[in-house]
C-alpha cells in the first residue's frame, strides 16, 4: 500500500474569519473533515425540541427505521418511500447529509421474503430491493449499509438466515456488486455490532471477509462499527480494530453510537479512537434524547429526555477537537491567511490501479457550491468516483459538487473520492484550484 498527503491552502475566494471554537458537534467534527450525526424517526420531526437539536447539533442523518425492508418493501413490488423521503427532504432543506440504513439484513424483513426458498427467486428479489430502492435516493445518499449484521455471534462465521441458508456466502458480494451497479456515488458500507474488539472472532471474520474483498475488487468503500456499549465504554483495543481495518483500504465509521449511563471518560475516548485515526469518517449515535432511545433505560445519549445537554456532550466535544483531518494520514494544512484547505489521500493502491480520498474543509465564510481542479503529472485517469461529479481532459481533473455537499458553513467539511488508473508512477497531483482560484501549497 502506497500511502501519501498532500495539504493545501488557498485565499481569495474563500474569506477567512476570524479563529472560534466550534460550538456545536457537528460543526466540530467538520473541522476535521468528518460528520457527526444521528439516528431520526420520521414521526418524532414535528417534535419542536427534537427537530431543534438535531438541526443546530448534527450534519448526518440516519432514518432509524424508515428505509429497512419491512418499510419500504412490505409485499413483493410494492414499494413505500413516504415515511424515508420525509426525513430525506428534512436533511436537504437543512443541509444535513444522509447515510441509507439498511438494504439486506435479516431483520425487520417481511415474512414474504423469509419464505422463499428457491436461489433464483431469491437472488431477484434482493438484488430488485437493492436496485430500486437505491436508484429512488440515488445522489441523495452519502453510504449505504449494504449488507447488516451477517456474521454470527462470537463466530467467524455467517448467522443463519434466509439469504445465507438459500443463497450461501456469496449473497453479501452479489449485494454489494448490485449496490455499487445501482448508485456508483455512494459509499458502500458493511456494517455489524460487536466487531470493535480485535481479539474477538467475529470481528476477524468481517476483517477476513473486507480483506477478500478488497483483494478480489468486490465494491466495498466502508465498514460500520455499531459502537453499543455498556457502561465501560469501548474495548482496549478498539483503536487497533480502528486503524487494521483502514490498512485494507476502506473508510470506517461508528454508525449506532450509545454508552450506557453516558459516561465522560467511555464517551471521549470512543470519539478519541475515531479522530486518531484518520480514515476514520464520522461518528452516528442512535438517538437524540434519552427517551429517544431504544434502550431508554441505560439514558444512554447526549441529551436527556428534556433535551439538555449532559456532561458527556462537553467531553464529546472536547474529544472532537484533538483529531487528525480526515483521510489526511495525521497531516494538518499549512498555516496561512487562507480560508480553507484540501487534503489528498492515497488510501490505496496495486498494480495498475489505485483508490484516493479528497477532503476540502472551508475555513472562511459559506459557500453555497464548489468546484476543485487540479492536474495529474505521470498520465493518471479517474476511472470511477463518488461523492462529487468528476470529469477529466487530458492531464487536467474537474470535481463538481453533488446535490447532497454544495454548501459548506464555516468550519464545513466534505469528502469525496475516486479510483484511477496509473503506469509507471503515481505521483500526487498539482495546481489545485477552488472555484477557480489557484493555491500553492
Amino acid at each position: 500500500m502506497l500511502s501519501a498527503a498532500v495539504a493545501v491552502a488557498g485565499a481569495a475566494v474563500l474569506v477567512p474569519s476570524p479563529a472560534r471554537a466550534a460550538t456545536t458537534l457537528g460543526a466540530q467534527a467538520a473541522a476535521s473533515g468528518r460528520y457527526f450525526g444521528t439516528a431520526v424517526a420520521a414521526g418524532r420531526l414535528g417534535d419542536s425540541t427534537y427537530a431543534t437539536i438535531l438541526d443546530r447539533e448534527f450534519n448526518m442523518i440516519t432514518p432509524e427505521n424508515e428505509m429497512k425492508w419491512d418499510t419500504t418493501e412490505p409485499s413483493r413490488g410494492s414499494f413505500n418511500f413516504s415515511p424515508a423521503d420525509q426525513i430525506v427532504n428534512h436533511a436537504q432543506a437543512h443541509g444535513q447529509r444522509m447515510r441509507g440504513h439498511t438494504l439486506v439484513w435479516h431483520n425487520q424483513l417481511p415474512s414474504w421474503v423469509g419464505s422463499i426458498t428457491d436461489a433464483n427467486t431469491l437472488r431477484s428479489v434482493m438484488d430488485n430491493h437493492i436496485t430500486t430502492e437505491m436508484t429512488h435516493f440515488k445522489g441523495k445518499i452519502y453510504a449505504w449499509d449494504v449488507v447488516n449484521e451477517a456474521f454470527a455471534d462470537g463466530s467467524t462465521q455467517h448467522r443463519g438466515s434466509v439469504f445465507q441458508n438459500v443463497l450461501g456466502n456469496g449473497f453479501i458480494e452479489e449485494a454489494f456488486r448490485t449496490a455499487r451497479a445501482a448508485d456508483p456515488s455512494a459509499k458502500l458500507c458493511y456494517n455489524d455490532y460487536n466487531i470493535e474488539n480485535w481479539s474477538d472472532a467475529k470481528t476477524q471474520g468481517v476483517y477476513a471477509m473486507v480483506r477478500d474483498f478488497k483483494s478480489r475488487g468486490v465494491p466495498i468503500d466502508c465498514v460500520g462499527f455499531q459502537s453499543h456499549f455498556g457502561s465501560g465504554g469501548p474495548p482496549a483495543s478498539f483503536p487497533t480494530t480502528l486503524s487494521n481495518f483502514t490498512a485494507l483500504g476502506v473508510d470506517v465509521q461508528l454508525t449506532e453510537l450509545d454508552i450506557a449511563q453516558a459516561p465522560t471518560t467511555a464517551y471521549s475516548n470512543t470519539v478519541k479512537a475515531c479522530v486518531n485515526v484518520s480514515r476514520c469518517a464520522g461518528i452516528t449515535v442512535w438517538g437524540i434524547r434519552d427517551s429517544d432511545s431504544w434502550r431508554s433505560g441505560d439514558n444512554p445519549l447526549l441529551f436527556d429526555g428534556g433535551g439538555n445537554k449532559k456532561p458527556a456532550y462537553d467531553a464529546v466535544l472536547s474529544a472532537l477537537g484533538g483529531g487528525v483531518p480526515y483521510g489526511g494520514g495525521g497531516s494538518s494544512p499549512p498555516p496561512g491567511d487562507g480560508g480553507c484547505s484540501v487534503t489528498y489521500t492515497i488510501g490505496s493502491q496495486w498494480s495498475g490501479g489505485f483508490g484516493a480520498n479528497v477532503s476540502v474543509t472551508n475555513l472562511g465564510d459559506p459557500v453555497s457550491s464548489w468546484t476543485l481542479t487540479w492536474s495529474f503529472g505521470a498520465g493518471q485517469q479517474v476511472t470511477q468516483a463518488w461523492n462529487a461529479t468528476v470529469t477529466q481532459s487530458g492531464s487536467n481533473v474537474t470535481a463538481e459538487n453533488v446535490s447532497y455537499n454544495g454548501a459548506l458553513g464555516t468550519g464545513g467539511s466534505t469528502s469525496f473520492g475516486f479510483n484511477g488508473s496509473w503506469n509507471g508512477g503515481n505521483p500526487a497531483p498539482a495546481n489545485f484550484a477552488l472555484n477557480g482560484t489557484a493555491w500553492t501549497g
